[in-house]
């Protein structure tokens, strides 16, 4: 099966058979399930969620769709608008999946805060060095 890559500024609200939906302004991307259940499935796209690649042969979305969620539980890759089906999985490799899933967004705004927390803290202490200059003249 091929999706054709449509992108939008808004996810429309009646999803057509085929089209993977993408709005960079919305970091969203949505679909009819692969399977044809008819079902949508919509995705996030983020460094902590979907990533989104385009390129002359089609869209790709990266990681893998789980729809664990759903009836049919379909498993499937998009890559250059083709979709690849996976194996299913079971209910143990489910939860390993979004244990791992968690643990690396947690790792990634572990990571975000230790920058923000060390550029904060190198213009606190800029700003402490230089009114400390400043009151060490006033006291000459």
């Amino acid at each position: 099966m091929r999706l054709e890559f449509q992108r939008v500024q808004y996810i429309p609200k009646n999803l057509e058979p085929g089209i993977l939906y993408v709005s960079t302004e919305f970091n969203s991307a949505a679909h009819l399930c692969a399977c044809g259940c008819g079902t949508p499935v919509k995705t996030p796209l983020g460094p902590t969620a979907w990533r989104f690649r385009e390129s002359k042969a089609g869209a790709t979305l990266t990681p893998s769709i789980g729809n664990w969620q759903l009836p049919c539980k379909s498993h499937y890759w998009i890559r250059a608008g083709q979709v690849d089906w996976y194996e299913l999985w079971n209910e143990e490799e489910i939860a390993e999946g979004r244990q791992r899933e968690d643990g690396a967004r947690y790792a990634y705004f572990e990571r975000r805060q230790r920058t923000r927390n060390g550029r904060i803290s190198r213009v606190i202490g800029w700003f402490q060095r230089v009114f400390n200059k400043i009151d060490q003249r006033r006291r000459k």
